[in-house]
């Protein structure tokens, strides 16, 4: 019998029916699916911050988080996804000026008193120090590095092992904001050390292996053809690195084959890009059979078209759908 033809799903909600059903209320103007929703999550830290994250992007073009708050003035979780939003925001118009062009720092501080009014809002709650942390790229030149620093243990002190989080601080050190390629390297590799087995902090390494890539991309005018990094993907640190993250953070998981929790679902797709260019096939195999159909964007829009590129190495690793 044939197989079906293999077709990636790009669900932007990565299979999170419920951040759906809450996109749709946004459309129609209705910000009560936002408040159910964020109360339901509750505590669990990936799943809230997953879902915060994708709520702001849906919230930065309407006015419902404004609408809500001018409903529920003091409710929190409300705060929490004002601060997102205004994060958002802030990073839209820095896309539009074009890197290296400031932005109205007013815009920027905005984002990072509404991250500070929520951060005591919900004092037990990191989602708000993850956006502040964020939003210090777009200062010029940074935050001073006492200021980031509180900033962090704040954040690292309620969720320790948050990737999100560390994401962040991965992003303000890389060589295209803030930092440099070896401060970059060296915060996830001493990440990735200090996590425990099966927290997925290793897949940092492969962040900033991208990161790496973004900033030659950026370099050569976003011309892929012209980036020379030679065997950037596939050099012996490259694939010892994939190996010792399935080794920390996958391989005692107990069921490979059950489906991936929505909010690890970009975690995982770094991971599989990293091994299918490492060459490492029973890796990447096993974790494209994880994702199934489906699958988000980037990495693999840094490296080409996504959908042709989880469709080749579908084919050439003999995958079923």
């Amino acid at each position: 019998m044939a197989r079906d033809r293999f077709v990636p799903d790009f669900d932007p909600d990565c299979g999170d029916s419920a951040v759906t059903s809450a996109r749709h209320d946004i459309v129609i103007g209705r910000w009560q699916g936002l408040r159910e929703l964020l109360r339901a999550t509750g505590p669990d830290w990936a799943a809230r911050g997953h879902r915060v994250r994708l709520l702001a992007q849906a919230c930065a073009d309407s006015s419902a988080v404004e609408t809500w708050l001018a409903a529920e003035p003091h409710n929190a979780d409300a705060l929490v996804l004002r601060a997102a939003t205004e994060t958002v925001r802030a990073f839209t118009l820095a896309i539009a000026a074009g890197r290296g062009v400031p932005i109205d720092q007013h815009r920027v501080d905005t984002a990072v008193v509404a991250c500070l009014r929520a951060a005591e809002a919900l004092p037990q709650d990191p989602t708000p120090w993850v956006s502040l942390v964020s939003v210090a790229r777009l200062y010029p030149s940074g935050v001073r590095g006492q200021e980031l620093a509180r900033w962090w243990d704040e954040l690292h002190r309620r969720d320790p092992y948050s990737v999100e989080g560390h994401l962040q601080v991965l992003h303000y050190y890389s060589a295209r904001w803030h930092g440099t390629h070896g401060i970059m390297y060296d915060f996830a590799r001493d990440a990735a050390g200090a996590a425990p087995p099966g927290c997925a902090l290793p897949v940092l390494v492969q962040y900033a292996r991208v990161e790496e890539y973004r900033y030659a991309l950026d370099a050569a005018g976003g011309r892929q053809t012209v980036v020379r990094l030679g065997r950037h993907w596939d050099n012996a640190g490259a694939v010892s690195d994939v190996r010792r993250t399935w080794q920390r953070w996958l391989a005692d998981r107990a069921d490979l084959g059950a489906p991936a929790e929505p909010s690890e679902l970009r975690d995982l797709n770094y991971l599989a890009h990293a091994a299918c260019l490492a060459g490492t096939e029973e890796f990447a195999g096993a974790l494209l059979r994880m994702l199934g159909r489906r699958a988000t964007r980037t990495p693999w829009s840094y490296t080409g078209d996504p959908q042709q590129q989880l469709v080749k190495w579908h084919k050439e690793l003999g995958l079923g759908v």
